[in-house]
C-alpha cells in the first residue's frame, strides 16, 4: 500500500516510516522540518520505497497532490510540546486546526483512510480515572492558554468524526499519552530525555511543580505496533483509541527511577511552573489510559515497561557522539 504520513520526520513518524517500509509498503513523507529532523530517516533515506517531501500540511494543493494516490493517511504532523504551545499559541493552533482541516478534505475525495493525531490533552482536568474515550471532557478556562492545544486537538477529532458521519470517510482518532523512546528530542520540554541528558551529565534535574503529577509513559515501538494493527483493522474505523502505557509514576519519582539506572549523582530541584512557563499555565495531575478499547479490537496493548523504555533512552544517549 501507498501511504502518506505527515510530520513523518518527527519522533513518532520516523519509526512508523521505518516499520511501514519494513512491512513492504510505499512511504512518502511530508515535513516542513519545523521539529522533525532528516536524520531521523537517515535508515531509509534511499530506500525505492520511500520519498521525502519537504512542505507544510498548511499548504491545501500540496496536501492534495500528495493524498490523492495514497490508501492511507497517517496525519501526525502538529505543534508539540507544552513549551512550544505556550511559546507560540497563535500559531500552534493554526497549525493543528487548519492542517488537519487540509489533510481531511484532501482525503474525503477519494475516502482515503486517515489516522488523525491527537492526545491525552483532550481529558483536560477530567477526573474519573482511568480516561475512557467516551468519558466527558474537562477544558480549563480559555485565558489559560495552556488548554489551546487540548481545544484545537478536540477540534481535530469534531472534524474527523463529522467527516465520517456525513462523507462515509474512513477515519481512525489516536490519543497518544506520553510517547517516549529513542530519537525523541526533549527541545521542547519532553521530560524523559531531558531528564536521562541531565542524569548523564551530573546536571541537577529540574522537576516542575510538586513532582507529585503523574503519568504513564509508552515506548514508541508499542504505540507504533499499535497504528499498524489499526491499520489491518476495517472495525476501528470511525473509532476513537487511547494508545499509551498503563504503568503510572510521578514526576518526581520518574526522575528517581533515571538517576538510579544511570547511577548518577544528580539532585533534584524542584522548580515553581511560574520560572518555566509564561501566564496562562496550568498542569493536569494525573493522566491514566482506559487502553481496554485498543485491546479488544487490535488483540494489543504497550507493555514495554518504564524500565524499559528508560534503559533505551539511556543506550542511545551513551551512544551519540559527543560534541
Amino acid at each position: 500500500m501507498q501511504i502518506l504520513i505527515t510530520g513523518g520526520a518527527g519522533f513518532i513518524g520516523s519509526h512508523l516510516a521505518e516499520r511501514l517500509i519494513r512491512d513492504g509498503h510505499e512511504v512518502t513523507v511530508l515535513d516542513n522540518l519545523s521539529t522533525g529532523r532528516l536524520e531521523n530517516l537517515a535508515s531509509i533515506a534511499d530506500h525505492p520505497s520511500f520519498t521525502f517531501v519537504q512542505g507544510s500540511v498548511l499548504d491545501a494543493g500540496l496536501v492534495d497532490r500528495l493524498v490523492d494516490p495514497v490508501g492511507a493517511v497517517f496525519h501526525l504532523a502538529a505543534a508539540v510540546g507544552v513549551k512550544l504551545i505556550m511559546e507560540q499559541p497563535s500559531q500552534s493552533i493554526a497549525t493543528n486546526v487548519d492542517g488537519t482541516q487540509n489533510v481531511l478534505r484532501a482525503a474525503v475525495r477519494t475516502k482515503t483512510l486517515t489516522f488523525i493525531a491527537s492526545s491525552s490533552e483532550v481529558y483536560g482536568k477530567a477526573t474519573k480515572f482511568p480516561f475512557n474515550e467516551d468519558d466527558d471532557l474537562t477544558i480549563g478556562a480559555t485565558r489559560m492558554l495552556r488548554w489551546s492545544y487540548a481545544c484545537a486537538k478536540t477540534l481535530d477529532e469534531f472534524m474527523a468524526l463529522a467527516y465520517v458521519r456525513e462523507a462515509d470517510l474512513p477515519a481512525i482518532v489516536l490519543r497518544f499519552f506520553n510517547t517516549t523512546g529513542p530519537r525523541q528530542t526533549g527541545r521542547y520540554g519532553m521530560v524523559l530525555p531531558n531528564f536521562v541528558d541531565a542524569a548523564l551529565a551530573g546536571r541537577s534535574i529540574q522537576v516542575h511543580g510538586t513532582g507529585e503529577q503523574s503519568r504513564c509513559f509508552s515506548h514508541v515501538e508499542d504505540v507504533v505496533e499499535a497504528l499498524v494493527r489499526l491499520l489491518d483493522t476495517p472495525a476501528a474505523r470511525g473509532e476513537v483509541f487511547n494508545i499509551g502505557g498503563e504503568q503510572e509514576v510521578t514526576i518526581r519519582g520518574l526522575a528517581e527511577r533515571v538517576i538510579a539506572a544511570t547511577r548518577s549523582t544528580s539532585e533534584i530541584q524542584l522548580v515553581p511552573y511560574e520560572e518555566v512557563y509564561p501566564e496562562g499555565f496550568e498542569d493536569m495531575q494525573r493522566r491514566l489510559p482506559d487502553v481496554s478499547k485498543l485491546q479488544r479490537f487490535t488483540g494489543f496493548k504497550p507493555e514495554r515497561s518504564l524500565d524499559d523504555i528508560i534503559s533505551d533512552i539511556i543506550a542511545e544517549k551513551r551512544a551519540a557522539p559527543q560534541s
